[in-house]
């Protein structure tokens, strides 16, 4: 009988551990840190970062895209690197100004689908340390800024495109829609299995042990990498990492986040999601992008992407030689600005019953708001892909810390034009009583809590600041 029982123990353990393989179930608080960060960098830096715009002469289409559609042969295209000197990148203040600006971690290209290793890569020679003036690695230099200021350093990395290698088929849009084939014609000789052992396993190796501990591997366009592969990944990387998160594009449905790019989900998922957009129009520096958005625009979508649980992933793409461009240090002096003050009702928050309530005005002119016009690169569809809303409207949403009787609302006035506002949901009814409310920028507010819903009259907002301001409700 005693026997019977510790065989059953053994085999309840054994079917737990066969679950937790499977489903990453018992490792799920190794996402706990990125579900409370709500916001990190995004950083596109490459040899497309030195041609900015044009090639031989002309203005290319597809900007970091812009090798395959100007059918670049890949040698041709790595005599960029001889120009690539960024004798004015600082480590420190990449992350610094990503610190000040209330982001808590950094993602940055270690390789993109030029197949040009951003990084000191032993398994491949064509990378910004052998082929460039600057011999110098600037992941090296960047895990370490990190680990002093505090930011969990990732890596991107193209895992089912590399235009420099010989053994990568595609079939977006269409087959060898997006493969080098003036280099490799033969599509369909191709062993993607070859180029996985070859050149993705190594790099994701170095990766891995060069640089120290790694938030997140954020993997890109997984087009036909297989299941087998996506899993041999997977393991590979928790064998040397076990804490390292995947995003959904490692493929086949093995990521430990999904990932919408150039948009925001319009409803609550509470499902680990992430949003990736773009400061400016285009991922990569590109001269001819203008297409900023405004500090106010890139904070309603930071609270309409945490409001619905996800986090938002914000894209600057520096210049060849190291800086940010002035538009991009702006906006995150701005960004910083405001979540100094409000970053608590970004941080460690989760979606409220509801996410947003447009705003009911006493003067129905006041609540048309206004459409940023925002002028997109010349590129393609692929490259130049923001989908997100440029809509400056009045609206509330919200967000929430803790639970029930302890718990806070934070409550988001988006571009108000008007100094009163009627929060409906908030209505005495519906609504347990309010004890507390609390403008997190400081000031005199006055607030009563009635059956239509709670009014609150805020102070006009400074000449200067964002129009976003935040109320702690008890």
């Amino acid at each position: 009988m005693i026997m019977k029982q510790i065989q059953k123990k053994v085999m309840a353990i054994i079917i737990l551990l066969s679950f937790c393989f499977s489903t990453n179930y018992c490792g799920a608080q190794h996402l706990d840190w990125w579900k409370d960060a709500k916001f990190g960098l995004f950083v596109h830096w490459g040899l497309y970062s030195v041609t900015a715009g044009d090639w031989q002469g002309h203005r290319y289409k597809g900007n970091e895209h812009f090798m395959l559609y100007e059918r670049i042969p890949w040698k041709t295209y790595g005599t960029i690197a001889q120009r690539f000197n960024p004798n004015q990148f600082n480590a420190d203040q990449w992350v610094s100004r990503a610190k000040n600006a209330g982001m808590k971690y950094i993602v940055i290209t270690a390789k993109h689908h030029d197949g040009f290793a951003m990084y000191n890569s032993p398994s491949s020679s064509y990378n910004i340390v052998k082929m460039t003036p600057w011999h110098k690695d600037p992941m090296a230099l960047l895990a370490k800024s990190c680990k002093k200021y505090g930011i969990k350093l990732c890596f991107y990395y193209s895992l089912g495109r590399d235009w420099q290698d010989p053994d990568v088929p595609t079939n977006w849009p269409v087959k060898a829609g997006r493969s080098n084939t003036w280099d490799y014609p033969d599509e369909d000789g191709k062993d993607l299995d070859k180029y996985f052992h070859r050149k993705v396993l190594p790099q994701i190796k170095e990766l891995l042990t060069q640089y120290g501990p790694i938030g997140v591997l954020w993997f890109d366009t997984p087009e036909l990498i297989t299941k087998v592969q996506s899993r041999e990944l997977k393991a590979f990387i928790h064998s040397i990492q076990p804490d390292c998160i995947v995003n959904s594009r490692i493929g086949n449905g093995l990521g430990d986040y999904t990932v919408q790019e150039q948009k925001i989900g319009g409803k609550i998922n509470l499902h680990p999601w992430e949003s990736c957009v773009t400061m400016s129009g285009g991922w990569g520096y590109n001269k001819y992008d203008t297409s900023w958005k405004s500090p106010e625009l890139l904070i309603r979508q930071l609270t309409e992407t945490v409001s619905n649980g996800g986090n938002y992933l914000l894209n600057i793409g520096p210049k060849a030689d190291g800086r940010f461009p002035d538009s991009a240090v702006s906006r995150l002096v701005k960004i910083g600005y405001w979540m100094k003050k409000n970053g608590q009702a970004i941080y460690g928050t989760h979606p409220w019953k509801i996410s947003l309530e447009k705003i009911v005005s006493v003067h129905p002119e006041k609540s048309i708001g206004k459409k940023e016009q925002i002028s997109l690169v010349h590129g393609m569809q692929d490259v130049i892909n923001d989908n997100t809303s440029k809509d400056i409207i009045p609206e509330i949403r919200f967000t929430e810390k803790g639970q029930g009787n302890s718990a806070t609302l934070y409550v988001f006035l988006n571009s108000l034009l008007e100094d009163r506002v009627l929060i409906q949901s908030l209505n005495a009814g519906d609504f347990k009583k309010i004890q507390k409310v609390e403008l997190l920028s400081g000031g005199k507010i006055s607030w009563k809590q009635t059956d239509a819903g709670l009014k609150i009259t805020v102070p006009r907002v400074k000449s200067g600041d964002i129009n976003v301001r935040v109320l702690a409700i008890n």
